[in-house]
């Protein structure tokens, strides 16, 4: 077990560990100071989740989701135990933050986008795969109260292999994007499912990704996506190095599911639901997005994404 530095960014080297409670433990202990800084400077924390689990009538949407989560993932749940204990930061906040779509889809929201908005998985990827090459490329957004404090986990699993996870303050890795040593990889985007797609009390996203991080292949990899009744929604970019595949899969409450094989053409995919067909929030600046770089070559990403660019910042100086 170690760490090192590799351009601010510190990598953590932790287990093999006897349980998940000793690996969220050292994670926590190493890691405190910046789990209590992300805490304390996280609005959406402070002005949303703490004032709603704290609310009489949070505990209908609370009590099942916390039931289901520790019922399917027991050992990830004790990971977050052991980040709790080992961070000095109360479990509950740990739970809310590594929970915060799951709930945030049913707390009331007054008014427009603000600071307060939760936009710190709007991701977006450009995938390609042809006989000369295999590419994935990935853009990592985030919420502000994240700005200096990620941190990269290397997990040490009891048989000797090991997982990379691109990792939040206090949430499980990996959220964002991780890979391990049988040569699986994915990315992930966040999607916007219609209030009347998601389900109460399902399983959480951070779960669902925190075990791909052990998946042994693609199938299995997809299995273990199949398997959870997820409650949002999400968009998951997988690749497998030993078949050269990338695939594309989009969730939804009640299993369902839709893969998209990625080949020749560039694939590009951000925060709208592309090939599931299902209900989803409006959000017109996420559409022009998504439509000016759907198919297209890699010579016209850069241009598109800069025309992209342009048309967004016009609509937002217009107020439109």
């Amino acid at each position: 077990m170690g760490s090192c530095s590799v351009d601010r960014l510190e990598v953590f080297e932790v287990g093999p560990c006897k349980d998940g409670y000793q690996m969220g433990l050292l994670i926590g202990q190493r890691f405190s100071e910046t789990i209590r800084s992300r805490v304390a400077s996280d609005l959406i924390l402070q002005n949303q989740l703490r004032p709603f689990a704290h609310s009489p009538h949070s505990q209908s949407l609370l009590k099942p989701l916390f039931y289901n989560n520790q019922t399917k993932f027991p050992r990830y749940w004790d990971e977050l135990l052991g980040t709790a204990a080992g961070s000095g930061v109360p479990f509950l906040d740990i739970l809310l933050i590594n929970l915060r779509k799951e709930i945030l889809a049913f707390i009331q929201k007054e008014g427009a986008k603000s600071a307060n908005s939760d936009t710190s998985d709007d991701c977006s990827d450009v995938l390609v795969v042809s006989e000369s090459m295999a590419i994935a490329a990935h853009n990592e957004d985030a919420n502000v109260a994240l700005v200096g404090h990620t941190y990269i986990i290397k997990g040490i699993l009891p048989d000797g292999l090991f997982f990379v996870g691109y990792t939040y303050a206090g949430e499980l890795p990996s959220c964002a994007f991780g890979f391990n040593s049988h040569g699986l990889a994915f990315t992930l985007d966040s999607v916007p499912p219609a209030e009347d797609e998601i389900v109460a009390g399902g399983i959480g996203r951070n779960f669902i990704s925190r075990d791909l991080l052990e998946a042994t292949s693609m199938d299995d990899a997809m299995n273990r996506i199949k398997s959870s009744e997820i409650s949002v929604g999400h968009s998951y970019n997988l690749f497998e190095t030993s078949t050269r595949r990338i695939v594309n899969v989009e969730t939804a409450s009640r299993k369902r599911i839709s893969v998209y094989e990625v080949g020749n053409t560039p694939f590009f995919h951000a925060n709208m639901y592309l090939h599931l067909p299902i209900n989803q929030a409006s959000d017109r600046y996420k559409i022009l997005f998504s439509i000016c770089l759907i198919q297209t070559t890699p010579y016209q990403i850069t241009w598109a994404c800069f025309t992209t660019w342009k048309c967004l910042n016009s609509l937002h100086q217009s107020n439109i």
